[in-house]
């Protein structure tokens, strides 16, 4: 559905803009590879994943090979989910502020990834990146890596 009612028109602008107040993002890189073509990545940096946290709880964003997991999880909005993957061996960084959207967050005919999903995250002001390793290198030159 499209026009005022839909998610292109102002209510579904509104509902963006309100969804993503008070919301912090965490992107979160790791080193398992379940595909064999993910080894000739970087170790440590084969896949990374999104977190998000509102006033409500956390939710989990993960693109694994062929599907997206969007997880609610039923821990408080105060437990320190990213201690918690850095504990684990996780790399973490943020937190972000999610951003508005680029107008075209993909080049045409680009591959959903888990470096796009991050991006789109970020939004508009993400950093180029085709790699985990390449998202975590940019991210760490304006210090979110901790």
């Amino acid at each position: 559905m499209t026009g005022p009612a839909g998610p292109a028109g102002p209510r579904g602008a509104a509902h963006r803009r309100a969804a993503q107040a008070g919301q912090q993002a965490f992107i979160v890189f790791g080193g398992a590879a379940d595909q064999p073509w993910l080894r000739l990545l970087r170790p440590g940096f084969r896949h990374c994943f999104a977190v998000l946290r509102d006033a409500g709880g956390w939710t989990v964003l993960d693109p694994l090979t062929g599907r997206l997991v969007v997880a609610r999880l039923e821990v408080p909005a105060r437990f320190d989910l990213p201690g918690f993957y850095r504990r684990a061996g996780f790399v973490v960084a943020g937190p972000f502020t999610p951003g508005a959207p680029r107008w075209r967050a993909l080049p045409p005919l680009s591959p959903f990834t888990c470096v796009a999903l991050c991006r789109a995250i970020l939004g508009a002001g993400a950093p180029r990146a085709l790699t985990p390793w390449g998202l975590f290198r940019q991210l760490l030159k304006v210090g979110k890596i901790s």
